[in-house]
């Protein structure tokens, strides 16, 4: 089993002005991959919260995988990559960058996305769009790939080569 956690970053979803429907769909498919979502929060899209709440998880939770939801735009409250990248220590482009490759086959628009994801210590992060069309979208392209991933991050397999 993976131990997810998921961390939502919407202004108006932290003040309870909207209903957080992108993290149901990340609970549903991750189960797809024997995740499990430990730990959820909705924050308010302010960088050293979200920042805050990934090194709890990565560090203090000892999460495998950690998504986040939202603020991936071009909003100027649209922070999430930044605070990603302040906590990382090693980036894992592909992820993103399949995300908007495949995404740009639904719409053009997929390109703007800023999102990241990257490694802490022994945990994944990723961020994903807000939409929960968008989620499911790439949580489809992604998911077969990470628990390979993850099983290496964790010492569990460590073999690459099929």
């Amino acid at each position: 089993m993976y131990k997810v956690g998921i961390i939502t970053a919407s202004d108006k979803g932290s003040r309870g002005e909207r209903e957080d429907i992108s993290a149901g769909v990340i609970r549903e498919e991750v189960a797809r991959i024997n995740g499990e979502v430990l730990e959820y929060i909705v924050v308010p899209d302010e960088c050293e919260t979200i920042k805050d709440k990934l090194i709890e998880f990565a560090d203090v939770k000892k999460l495998d995988l950690i998504f986040t939801t939202g603020g991936t735009g071009f909003s100027p409250r649209d922070v999430t990559p930044e605070a990603t990248l302040t906590v990382v220590d090693r980036m894992v482009p592909g992820i993103p960058e399949l995300m908007r490759r495949e995404g740009y086959k639904v719409t053009p628009r997929a390109v703007l996305s800023r999102a990241a994801a990257g490694i802490r210590k022994q945990t994944l992060i990723i961020n994903l769009p807000g939409s929960p069309k968008a989620v499911r979208e790439n949580l489809g392209w992604i998911l077969e790939c990470l628990p390979h991933g993850l099983d290496i991050l964790k010492g569990t397999d460590s073999e690459c080569a099929r």
